[in-house]
């Protein structure tokens, strides 16, 4: 088995997981152009406990999220860039617009999101919170993002 899982398989090595005694990150996210904001966080996100997984939205997920001329990547690529990454331990897909069914069905002990958002506003916190984890968020490096790359791209692709 890789890095890049099923939902199905995620449970099954949670509980695997959870019987080592492994804290268990989860965040989650489109990762469209993989750039060093996502590198950071991704590291400081990893740092908090000793496995961390990332939920992945799913081409048609992030076509309703932000509109249809994203992704940019497909989500196989997106994956397998995310999985190649030394401080992510698993990735999955997930097709819905929100990790909700997906952080219900593995109940990280930790949930991660971009300081961006308000720990009140994160998906899941109810289920993380319930059992007894913790939702953290991490603050993002300033001007790096996705869009800013898309600007920069379509901006010098006018000036040719």
């Amino acid at each position: 088995m890789g890095k890049v899982v099923s939902r199905s398989e995620l449970v099954s090595m949670r509980v695997q997981l959870r019987n080592e005694g492994k804290k268990v990150v989860f965040t989650n996210g489109c990762f469209d152009i993989l750039h060093r904001g996502h590198i950071d966080y991704l590291t400081k996100a990893k740092a908090l406990g000793d496995v961390l997984i990332v939920g992945v939205n799913a081409d048609d997920s992030v076509r309703r999220l932000k509109g249809d001329a994203r992704p940019i990547v497909e989500q196989e690529d997106r994956a397998a860039v995310l999985a190649a990454l030394a401080a992510v331990d698993y990735v999955c897909l997930f097709e819905e617009d929100t990790p909700a069914e997906l952080i219900r069905a593995i109940v990280p002990d930790i949930l991660v999101k971009g300081g961006d958002w308000g720990v009140d506003q994160i998906v899941g916190r109810d289920v993380v919170e319930e059992v007894g984890g913790t939702v953290r968020t991490i603050e993002f490096l300033p001007n790096r993002s996705t869009t800013k790359i898309i600007e920069k791209i379509l901006k010098s692709a006018t000036q040719s």
